[in-house]
């Protein structure tokens, strides 16, 4: 099957083509690579530096908290204490709610509870208050009983989440208010047992100051603020993933636990719920779909009980970096039509030298020995044109030689013909004369020797006599020998005269086959 031939222009495009199509479509595929991983990376830079916003401010807050908590603390021991002495040792019997509102207005408190044990011996309930929602609140039904026996033992004890312990004191930390049912009130309460008393002294100041400081100048108002500068961020908030594996702990008192404790997690799924209730936490960044729409989230744990959450609109973060990337393949794509133009160009330059040349060549199979190229590239090119024409010059010059000896050979064959025929013409007479004559004195000879021995025969027996017929037989025999060698060498010559006369006529004939040949060559 024949192969059809394919130009080498064809040939140059098509692998240029493919080679640049090739490199576009590798460089697109690094740069796509290359362009997620930035985002990513990029993504992951501006969610922790949030990240550290939030837990800059959640630690700020909560020394300022533990600080402002601290000096509440020991203002309300010291309360404490100094009811305990103007109540002067009574038991819990001889004080009056009358003396409690007394004392509470004298000290700015917001209430004043007594608690005793109760008589079934199995609970610690309130039973002298400055507020009637905190009679009979109860130790045992919020799970505090032993807490409360303990203090009334003397002892030091332990709740989490307090602010402050000692043996027969115990401070809590700001919460919401047990007793107060109609709406939320947030209280700083301290149990103090006197020595040698049955009952505990509970003051309380009304932290709502405190509350709504944390409100101003805590997490929230640092995820607002980021909120409203940054357009990429979707919603922050402050976790605890405690009461996320357990919703019961957002019930109890103490210490006081919410879900979110800042912030907003509305864009939650079951992933982000899977990821919370797991023991072992590390940070974690993931994209997730939510209505269509990209979010990156990242969760920044803050020791073991709280967490960073943060949500990002994937889309507008990585919009900018989509951008750039397109202009980077769009800029390498107008690169490699240039290069491809550039070299097309080039190449078209070298192909055009290359036909000149083989223009030239196909002049020289057609015999046209005058052919030449001009080719000045300053190139290999331009060397293989200079050889080639001076190989045209050379085959000119050596053709137009041969084209002179084969006419010159011509003339000569068609002499030679002529002298050789003339030749063999007059060898055939003379050969024919002389050997015509040759028979005649062969003829003579023969008859003489004849005669002689016709006329000696008689005598034959004398010796001399029969030896001089020897002798005459010998001589006929050389005579007949030698007429017959003139005859054969007249017929020999004649014959090479004939040869050489057909040699001269095939060498005329093979002078004008050249001759032909070299008319069809172009010469100068």
């Amino acid at each position: 099957m024949k192969v059809k031939n394919i130009t080498l222009r064809r040939q140059f495009l098509i692998r240029i083509v493919s080679a640049l199509f090739i490199i576009a479509l590798c460089s697109g595929a690094i740069q796509i690579y290359l362009m997620k991983e930035q985002i990513i990376r990029q993504t992951n830079q501006e969610a922790e530096v949030l990240a550290r916003d939030v837990l800059r401010t959640v630690e700020q807050t909560e020394l300022a908290t533990q600080s402002i908590e601290h000096q509440i603390d020991l203002k309300l021991i010291s309360y404490a204490k100094h009811i305990a002495t103007l109540l002067q040792g009574r038991p819990a019997e001889q004080i009056t709610q009358e003396e409690l509102l007394k004392i509470r207005d004298d000290l700015g408190l917001a209430g004043i509870t007594i608690f005793q044990e109760a008589k079934s011996k199995d609970d610690i309930v309130g039973v002298v208050a400055t507020e009637k929602e905190e009679i009979g609140f109860s130790f045992k039904k919020f799970g505090y009983y032993e807490v409360g026996k303990m203090l009334l033992s003397g002892g030091k004890p332990f709740i989490p989440g307090a602010t402050f312990s000692d043996k027969n004191v115990l401070v809590l930390p700001i919460a919401q208010s047990g007793s107060h049912k109609t709406e939320p009130a947030f209280f700083k309460y301290a149990y103090y047992h006197a020595p040698n008393t049955d009952y505990i002294i509970n003051p309380y100041i009304e932290a709502n100051e405190v509350y709504h400081y944390t409100e101003v100048v805590g997490p929230n108002k640092t995820i607002n603020k980021l909120m409203k500068e940054n357009d990429v961020l979707l919603e922050i908030a402050v976790l605890h993933p405690k009461v996320f594996a357990n919703p019961s702990l957002e019930k109890q008192l103490y210490p006081p636990l919410k879900k979110i404790e800042a912030g907003s997690f509305r864009l939650q799924t079951g992933k982000d719920r899977d990821f919370l209730t797991k023991r072992d936490m590390k940070k974690v960044s993931y994209i997730d779909k939510i209505d269509g729409k990209k979010v990156y989230k990242m969760f920044l744990p803050l020791g073991d009980d709280r967490v960073i959450y943060l949500a990002l609109d994937y889309g507008k973060m990585s919009a900018p970096l989509y951008r750039h990337s397109i202009i980077l393949i769009v800029s390498g794509l107008v690169s490699l039509l240039i290069l491809f133009l550039l070299t097309a160009r080039f190449f078209h330059h070298i192909y055009e030298n290359i036909r000149k040349i083989q223009r030239q060549i196909k002049l020289l199979e057609e015999g046209n020995l005058t052919a030449k190229s001009e080719v000045n590239d300053g190139s290999e090119l331009e060397n293989l044109s200079e050889s080639t024409n001076r190989m045209v010059d050379k085959l000119n010059q050596l053709v137009t030689d041969i084209q002179e000896q084969a006419a010159h050979t011509q003339r000569l064959s068609v002499l030679l013909e002529a002298v050789a025929s003339q030749s063999v013409e007059k060898m055939y007479e003379l050969s024919t004369e002389a050997t015509m004559k040759s028979r005649e004195q062969l003829y003579e000879i023969t008859e003489f020797f004849d005669e002689m021995i016709a006329a000696l025969q008689p005598y034959k027996q004398d010796e001399n006599i029969g030896n001089v017929i020897e002798r005459v037989e010998v001589m006929r025999k050389m005579a007949n020998e030698q007429t017959a060698a003139t005859t054969e060498m007249t017929i020999a010559l004649s014959d090479l005269l004939q040869s050489l006369h057909e040699q001269a006529r095939e060498l005329s004939e093979i002078s004008n086959l050249l001759l032909d040949y070299m008319a069809k060559f172009k010469l100068s």
